[in-house]
């Protein structure tokens, strides 16, 4: 969960921001977290300089901690006429448990193909805004 439910800034300035996140088990958790903006136009002009989701984190069994985000929103924001009349973005987050074994490559990746193999195309990324919360997973959202 955010720690200040709200920030009050303008394109170009720098911001610190924290959300809060709580390790509820008896046993530590590394994780990882997700960011999503809404609107999703102004997600290209949200710039994350510092972030907790740069990294997988460690939580202690019970603990609670507050994870820093330093960002800025570019000022080429206020020339973008999607965005003229939007004065609001929210910034969130979802935790999730990092998996012990990694990520495993796609089977063409291992597989002894020549260098003329071409790999699937990566669909484009979806226009819903925000994260389903799923389970394992705890979104933490802000409004900026």
């Amino acid at each position: 969960m955010p720690t200040q439910p709200e920030i009050r800034c303008y394109p170009g300035e720098t911001v610190l921001a924290f959300f809060t996140a709580k390790n509820p088990l008896d046993r530590p958790v590394d994780g990882i977290a997700t960011y999503s903006v809404q609107p999703y136009e102004a997600g290209s002009y949200l710039n994350k300089i510092q972030c907790f989701c740069f990294e997988e984190q460690r939580l202690n069994p019970n603990e609670l901690v507050d994870l820093p985000v330093f960002f800025y929103i570019d000022p080429e924001y206020a020339d973008d006429p999607r965005l003229e009349n939007i004065n609001d973005i929210v910034l969130s987050y979802t935790f999730f448990e990092a998996k012990k074994e990694g990520f495993k490559l796609p089977s063409f990746a291992s597989s002894t193909a020549t260098s003329s193999a071409v790999p699937p195309p990566v669909p484009p990324p979806a226009s819903i805004p925000t994260p389903p919360l799923t389970p394992g997973g705890q979104q933490l959202a802000q409004q900026l």
